[in-house]
């Protein structure tokens, strides 16, 4: 980023707020809005504790087993849908409805049927993340040049062998963005599964900070979650880029 001829590395946009965050903060014009040397200071506080590591490897297990539940039903369903054009009709509208929904109305009828442990945590995490893993691989497959297709028909391939050594490989890209895609949903469908239905984990910590007003905190909590999610969409975002060559095989 250039201003007036200068080059200004894109850190500094970073600093700028955390400088009006901090006046903002020290002017005391809300409770909610601490500063953020305050909140610096108490992410340093609370990261070491034994609290936070039993939140985080709660949280952790049920994003892992969540998001690789999303990606074993969601790639599968998504490259059947490509390939099948009966299947893709009976289930586009669905996953369609799914992907616009405002799942978090859906968490208590997961409660009532699942109960309220980490099991009904872990399908909230599957229900946010698997519908954009099934539209990405969806869209790679219908991408596959026809020629490619017709190869496995020439050779004689059953489905699973087109699908781990054609379709998978050829719709990668778009895979991976769908993986990389539902992995910033998971985030949002564990929290908010933690938070409504047995408050454990991180959200048994938001719970915690957010009716005692310990608003440094929440807001510190908030960082090391933008943090990882910031992370894991990162990471698979370089994964992503480093298979972006098979697309070229397509065309």
């Amino acid at each position: 980023m250039k201003l007036f001829g200068i080059k200004i590395p894109m850190m500094a946009s970073l600093i700028m707020w955390a400088i009006i965050w901090e006046v903002v903060g020290r002017l005391e014009l809300s409770i909610l809005l601490p500063p953020f040397s305050n909140i610096v200071m108490r992410l340093f506080e609370i990261v070491p504790t034994a609290t936070f590591f039993s939140a985080f490897w709660i949280t952790a297990k049920c994003f892992i087993i969540g998001t690789g539940i999303a990606i074993l039903i969601g790639i599968p369903m998504g490259v059947l849908m490509g390939r099948s054009i009966v299947f893709d009709r009976m289930m586009l509208p669905w996953v369609n409805m799914f992907l616009s929904a405002p799942l978090t109305a859906l968490v208590p009828v997961l409660m009532t049927l699942f109960g309220f442990g980490t099991k009904t945590i872990i399908l909230t995490t599957v229900l946010f993340a698997v519908w954009i893993i099934v539209l990405d691989a969806r869209a790679g497959v219908k991408n596959i040049t026809p020629s490619l297709v017709e190869m496995t028909k020439s050779f004689q391939a059953n489905f699973w062998q087109a699908f781990t050594k054609v379709y998978v490989w050829a719709a990668l890209p778009e895979i991976l963005a769908g993986i990389r895609l539902g992995a910033i949903r998971s985030v949002k469908g564990v929290i908010i599964g933690q938070l409504l239905v047995s408050v454990v984990g991180f959200g048994r910590l938001f719970e915690l900070y957010s009716s005692n007003f310990l608003m440094e905190h929440m807001w510190a909590l908030l960082f090391v979650l933008f943090f990882f999610a910031f992370l894991i969409a990162e990471g698979l975002g370089v994964l992503e880029r480093k298979f972006e060559y098979y697309a070229a095989s397509r065309n």
